[in-house]
C-alpha cells in the first residue's frame, strides 16, 4: 500500500490520481492499450509531479523548524509557481532563484508573475553562476545576496531523495496497471521515483524535454542517494526534446491541438506544451515504430496544466 504524506492547507489532494483509458487508433491498431494517469488533477495549486515531490521536503522544512523556502528555476519553472504556492498556503516566506540575470528589470512573464502574485521574492543571476548553484561556495552566496542565510533550499525541480520518495507512491499506484509507464523529464526525480515505485516486471520510461544527453547519470545518481543503487527498470529517450526546454515548434504545437481534439472531450485533458506535449508525441512515435509489443499497457503520466505555462 502507498504511503500519502500529509497534504499542505487547502483543498485535499485528489489521491490516487484518476488513471484513464483512451482509444486512439494510433495506438490500437498496434495492439498497445493507452492510459493516461492523470497527475494533473491531485492538486489546484500544486498539480502533479510538483505535489508529489514537494510534500515531503514541506514536512522537512516544517519538522525542522524553517520559515523560508529558497528554490531555483527558469523563466516559465512549474517548480517555482508551485513551491511559490506552497509557501502561500503554508504561510512560509519564498525565495525563487531565476535563471538570466538579463530578466531582471523586465516584465514578468505569466509564470513568474504568478510567482510574485503569491509572495515569491524573484532573485535573477547570470546563467554562469546558475550552472555552479549546487557548488557550496555558489551557493552560500545566494544565500547571502538574499538575506537568507537560514532558509531551507530545495534543488531546481524540486529533486532530492525526499522528493524520490515523494514519487514512489507514482509507481505504487501504477503496478497493478501497467506494464510500461512514461513521464516527461526535467530533472529526473519523477522518473527516479517512478521506476522504484512500478517495482520488478514493469518499466518506466523517461522522455528529457532538455538536450544533453546527461539525464541519465544525474537519474542514477538520484537513486543511488536515496535507495543505495540505482534501479534497473527505467530507460531514456532523448530524441523528443525538440530543440530543448521551452522549444514549442509549431509541428509539437499542432500535434497538441490534434491530441486535444480528438480526447479533450471525453478526458477533459488540456495538453501542457513545455512537457506533456513532448512525452505524448513521444509515446504515438514509439508506437507507431512498433517500440511496444502487442498487449502492452503503456501509461503516460500527465505531470501538469497547460494554465501553467501560458
Amino acid at each position: 500500500m502507498h504511503h500519502t504524506p500529509p497534504a499542505p492547507p487547502g483543498p485535499r489532494p485528489l489521491l490516487p490520481s484518476p488513471l484513464q483509458r483512451i482509444e486512439d487508433d494510433r495506438f490500437g491498431r498496434r495492439g498497445v492499450e493507452l492510459s493516461l494517469k492523470r497527475d494533473d488533477l491531485i492538486h489546484p495549486d500544486l498539480p502533479g509531479n510538483k505535489y508529489r515531490k514537494l510534500v515531503l521536503n514541506l514536512r522537512s522544512a516544517a519538522d525542522t523548524g524553517h520559515d523560508t523556502l529558497l528554490t531555483f528555476g527558469g523563466a516559465y519553472s512549474n517548480h517555482l509557481r508551485a513551491t511559490a504556492a506552497a509557501g502561500r498556503l503554508l504561510g512560509l516566506a519564498t525565495v525563487g532563484v531565476v535563471r538570466g540575470d538579463e530578466l531582471a528589470g523586465r516584465p514578468l512573464n505569466p509564470s513568474l508573475a504568478r510567482c510574485a502574485a503569491d509572495g515569491m521574492r524573484l532573485h535573477f543571476v547570470d546563467r554562469s553562476t546558475y550552472r555552479k548553484k549546487a557548488e557550496p561556495g555558489t551557493l552560500a552566496a545566494v544565500l547571502r545576496e538574499t538575506g537568507c542565510r537560514d532558509a531551507y533550499v530545495i534543488p531546481e525541480g524540486g529533486s532530492n531523495p525526499l522528493a524520490v520518495r515523494g514519487c514512489t507512491a507514482l509507481g505504487e499506484e501504477l503496478r497493478e496497471h501497467t506494464d510500461v509507464a512514461a513521464v516527461a523529464c526535467g530533472t529526473g526525480g519523477t522518473l527516479a521515483g517512478l521506476a522504484a515505485g512500478l517495482g520488478p516486471g514493469r518499466r518506466a520510461l523517461g522522455i528529457p524535454v532538455l538536450k544533453g544527453g546527461f539525464l541519465g547519470d544525474d537519474i542514477a545518481a538520484l537513486q543511488r542517494r536515496t535507495f543505495g543503487e540505482p534501479t534497473a527498470n527505467w530507460h531514456l529517450d532523448e530524441r523528443f526534446h525538440w530543440g530543448g526546454y521551452a522549444r514549442t515548434p509549431p509541428d509539437l504545437l499542432a500535434f497538441a491541438d490534434d491530441f486535444e481534439h480528438r480526447h479533450g472531450n471525453a478526458t477533459g485533458l488540456s495538453v501542457e506544451r513545455l512537457y506533456v506535449a513532448k512525452l505524448l508525441y513521444a509515446l504515438t512515435f514509439l508506437s507507431e515504430e512498433g517500440a511496444f509489443p502487442p498487449g502492452t499497457r503503456l501509461t503516460a503520466v500527465i505531470t501538469g496544466t497547460r494554465e501553467a505555462t501560458e
